[in-house]
């Protein structure tokens, strides 16, 4: 069985009860767990998992085929197969990069509503990011005319909802055609859906804070030109 990820269900859980169904001395394959595996720009949670008599650092989190990978710092030993743990995310890591990961999808959608331009790429660490657009110029004073727009929209708390369409559903979305929901593979359904309400909606398997006053204030800190029609926006959480 694949491993059940929590996380995609509820973003909020720090901890869970886990019983180990794989030890190798590429890491911990859990039946469960709170760990996000790196994907989609967004890092994988580190943190902790423990036993009866002994705990192991997780220096990082990735997908392997159906199961999460929990990668372990060199020179611990890890529990057996078949073990009882707890494992639990460092929390205000985590918490970071949820309101970073909805910061990020806040301005898409008002660049792309306000501007009409598509994300071609992004990525992220606990409160800081990037995201590229398909725009032909961007200046700091359009930097500065966005950063405005985004803060006015986080602070009116639009609400975050996370769905699972079925793809059929998701691919006569016109707001999920346009963040390119066909180039999912087709043996995802259904998909996993983040909708900030009146903002934007997007395909997405990552983690988000559930409205976007949670987000609290961002800066615009840089804007570059990559060449022509690639764009990139830096943005910092300012807390």
């Amino acid at each position: 069985m694949p491993t059940d990820d929590l996380y995609s269900r509820d973003a909020y859980l720090a901890t869970t009860e886990a019983t180990v169904i794989e030890a190798t001395d590429d890491g911990l394959v859990l039946d469960r767990t709170v760990f996000y595996p790196r994907g989609g720009g967004q890092p994988g949670d580190t943190g902790t998992i423990s036993w009866d008599g002994g705990e192991v650092r997780v220096a990082d989190t990735v997908k392997r085929g159906d199961d999460v990978l929990h990668v372990l710092d060199e020179g611990h030993a890890p529990p057996p197969p078949g073990a009882a743990v707890t494992a639990a995310i460092d929390w205000d890591r985590r918490h970071r990069l949820m309101r970073t990961h909805t910061a990020l999808h806040a301005l898409s959608g008002i660049v792309f509503t306000d501007y009409g331009a598509r994300v071609t790429g992004g990525n992220m660490e606990p409160g800081v990011a990037r995201m590229d657009f398909e725009l032909d110029q961007i200046s700091q004073e359009f930097g500065r005319e966005v950063e405005q727009k985004l803060n006015a929209a986080l602070h009116e708390d639009h609400p975050v909802h996370v769905s699972l369409l079925p793809r059929g559903d998701a691919l006569a979305d016109p707001d999920l055609i346009r963040t390119k929901v066909n180039l999912i593979p087709e043996h995802v359904d259904p998909i996993r859906v983040i909708d900030i309400e009146g903002l934007d909606k997007q395909a997405d398997g990552g983690t988000h804070v559930r409205s976007t006053a949670e987000v609290g204030t961002v800066r615009v800190v840089k804007t570059e030109s990559k060449g022509k029609g690639f764009k990139r926006m830096r943005i910092e959480l300012q807390d």
